[in-house]
């Protein structure tokens, strides 16, 4: 079936907006065609970090570095999110979409070039930290964007789906490209994919409209509000449990699949299939949600999908062969896949309008903060048990606990 792009509100003018308007309500200019130019742009910000890591992890195993290394190397793709991630979020309740993905796309060209000129440990890591830091200034604002053009609650669900689909897609297609193109023609070439992926992005956000620079101007005269007094707020404390729990579970997965089809001596293709279906899986349930979205329930749906990733996480390591793999990632892709459209949905709705931005950092924040710590420790732990699966079954047990947080979730009037 069709999925049909989210609904617009209907003040879509390019109309400057009145003086007692709220700067960053509704951006100007906006249109129904530029909602895929505004997908476009995040799919290949964000496949340019994809791809970076994917060629990251699998040059590092094939130098011979233990599985703790890759784990450290892959928490710095959290580092610089930490960092950028409020000040990106003001940046976009100020100046909209445009500058921030600027900054993104500067960054992750940067990083991804430099591991492509010389894939030294030393350019590996700063690649992490770059194109790491370009999901966080760039993704913050195209989401505040998004959410933008939704116009209730149900729209939320059905704009948010198609948001998803951006990580979704480029986790697709990133490391199966990235895969085909280390085992062609050499992991340079891999780095050379992720360095392009920015620029394609950049054309395509050039063609959507620009916030006014008088709504620019109102945003920015506007006091600061401290982000802590967000956590203040009915719901987003709890919200934000649930949120780290199961991208840690994402996290488990992305670190588990290279270890253990490297010890299983899986080539670098097969290892980008095992990603690429978990990815696919989280495209077609995120189209499922964009289709069905005004019956759905945020907190029911969170918690099924918590169930099911804990019962997969369990079972992932007896999954017999190359085929069992690609059947366990595609049914967590399922799962997981279908999370980030309801936490998103959610936090615009617990959120005031002129701080959406603001918010989305707060949760970009403590999501990489548990990226940096995670992945380290699934390395140390995969090195202690000696269990490349090991990490999975930690996530089993992290899931069924944030169960407590998620059941806060369902049935939860939330204000409009």
């Amino acid at each position: 079936m069709k999925a049909v792009p989210p609904a617009l509100p209907p003040n879509t003018s390019a109309e400057t907006p009145a003086d007692d308007a709220p700067a960053t309500v509704e951006p100007a200019g906006h249109r129904q065609a530029d909602f895929p130019l505004v997908i476009g742009a995040l799919i290949c910000v964000h496949a340019s970090m994809a791809a970076t890591r994917v060629a990251a992890s699998l040059l590092v195993l094939s130098l011979g570095y233990a599985e703790w290394v890759v784990g450290g190397l892959l928490s710095l793709f959290a580092v610089a999110p930490i960092v950028m991630s409020m000040w990106a979020g003001r940046l976009a309740d100020r100046h909209g979409l445009h500058r921030p993905l600027g900054v993104g796309v500067v960054m992750a060209t940067c990083g991804a070039g430099l591991a492509a000129v010389t894939q030294h440990p030393a350019a590996l890591a700063l690649a992490a930290l770059a194109t790491g830091g370009a999901i966080a200034v760039a993704a913050v604002a195209i989401q505040r964007e998004a959410g933008l053009m939704a116009r209730d609650a149900a729209d939320l669900k059905r704009v948010f789906s198609w948001v998803a689909l951006g990580p979704a897609v480029s986790n697709a297609l990133a490391p199966i490209t990235v895969g085909l193109l280390i085992d062609h023609v050499g992991y340079a070439s891999g780095f050379v994919f992720a360095a392009v992926l920015p620029v394609l992005a950049w054309l395509i956000a050039s063609r959507l409209p620009r916030q006014s620079a008088r709504a620019s101007a109102q945003a920015a005269g506007r006091a600061p509000v401290s982000a802590l007094t967000l956590l203040a707020l009915p719901m987003f404390v709890p919200l934000l449990a649930v949120n780290l729990a199961l991208s840690s579970c994402w996290d488990a997965h992305s670190f588990v699949v290279p270890v253990l089809g490297h010890a299983r001596s899986l080539s670098a293709s097969t290892i980008g299939l095992l990603l690429g279906a978990f990815a696919v899986a989280a495209t077609v349930v995120r189209l499922g949600i964009s289709r069905w979205s005004a019956s759905i329930d945020e907190g029911r749906a969170l918690r099924y999908a918590m169930v099911m990733a804990s019962a997969l996480c369990v079972s992932y390591a007896w999954l017999p062969g190359t085929a069992g793999m690609l059947a366990g990632s595609a049914l967590l892709g399922l799962a997981l896949g279908s999370v980030q459209p309801m936490i998103l949905a959610l936090l615009h709705q617990v959120t005031p309008a002129d701080r959406h931005g603001q918010a989305l950092g707060v949760r970009m924040v403590a999501t990489n903060a548990a990226t940096i710590v995670m992945p380290l420790g699934f390395g140390l732990l995969a090195n202690l048990t000696g269990l490349p699966a090991a990490p999975l079954l930690l996530m089993a047990g992290l899931v069924a606990l944030a169960l407590w947080p998620a059941r806060l979730l369902h049935g939860h009037a939330l204000p409009g």
